[in-house]
């Protein structure tokens, strides 16, 4: 059975599964649908063209397919795709893509959004990733699987954070930040590999030391960037972290942050 509040109000083409909850005073305004047993607050906003996977937790005051703040967006239809099991923190903010971008604004099953998060147009947020409090995202960011993003943090718009790398509180990253690694600082760089997120990820001790020493090559010695390339995939080709370690360097277009040593 589906529960909406007396005092909701659905407009347009609103497509509701079974056990979908609505709670009081929120709209849901445009070509939308929840899928079945997602819960959502009270006083919260939906617009545009919105389609939300089964099982979420949508708290009060959040805000979704909202209009981008991109002064060229000028309406045309985009839209915000959210996935499964996703939790959504009071006053998140998700808005819909542009024309310019990809079109669409993502957020895939299992990701956490803690309250006053921000994703901005055309970002791509993977599977189990976690943004804590106040956490922005620029437009047409990527964030990948089971990154974390720590609190009163911002990503410029198109740059990437890595696979289950982590962003400190009350940074600044304005260049990439590779799969497994940490950083922090008001413009990010480098501390290492996330040794305690890989951990708790199921990561083997052997994986981890494997991609401390990838890291050593990289970002701690004197060789230039194919140079330590090479030397990698001689040594550990055959781990596949080390392979995406290479491709996500190798594909950066802003650059990719550097390790903090570098800079004393």
């Amino acid at each position: 059975m589906r529960k909406i509040h007396p005092t909701a109000i659905l407009s347009g083409e609103v497509e509701l599964e079974e056990d979908v909850e609505i709670g009081p005073y929120s709209v849901l305004e445009g070509n939308i649908t929840v899928a079945r047993g997602t819960k959502i607050g009270a006083r919260v906003s939906i617009k545009g063209e919105v389609q939300i996977g089964s099982d979420c937790k949508i708290y009060d005051g959040a805000v979704i397919g909202e209009e981008p703040q991109h002064l060229r967006y000028g309406g045309e239809k985009t839209k915000v795709i959210i996935g499964d099991r996703v939790i959504i923190r009071e006053y998140v903010t998700i808005h819909r893509g542009t024309t310019f971008g990809t079109g669409v604004t993502i957020v895939e099953s299992d990701v956490m959004l803690m309250a006053y998060a921000h994703v901005a147009h055309d970002c791509l947020v993977k599977r189990g990733a976690i943004m804590a409090n106040c956490a922005t995202l620029g437009g047409h960011v990527e964030v990948g699987e089971y990154a974390f993003i720590g609190g009163l943090s911002a990503v410029h718009q198109w740059a990437r954070v890595g696979d289950y790398a982590m962003v400190g509180g009350v940074s600044g990253v304005s260049l990439d930040i590779p799969p497994f690694t940490r950083a922090s600082g008001q413009h990010a760089h480098l501390y290492g590999i996330n040794t305690v997120g890989l951990e708790r990820r199921g990561f083997s001790k052997e994986k981890i030391n494997i991609l401390k020493k990838a890291y050593r090559i990289l970002f701690r010695s004197n060789l230039l960037k194919k140079e330590a390339i090479e030397l990698l995939l001689k040594d550990y080709g055959e781990h596949q972290e080390i392979l995406r370690l290479v491709e996500f360097i190798q594909s950066s277009k802003r650059g990719v942050a550097r390790d903090a040593g570098k800079i004393l």
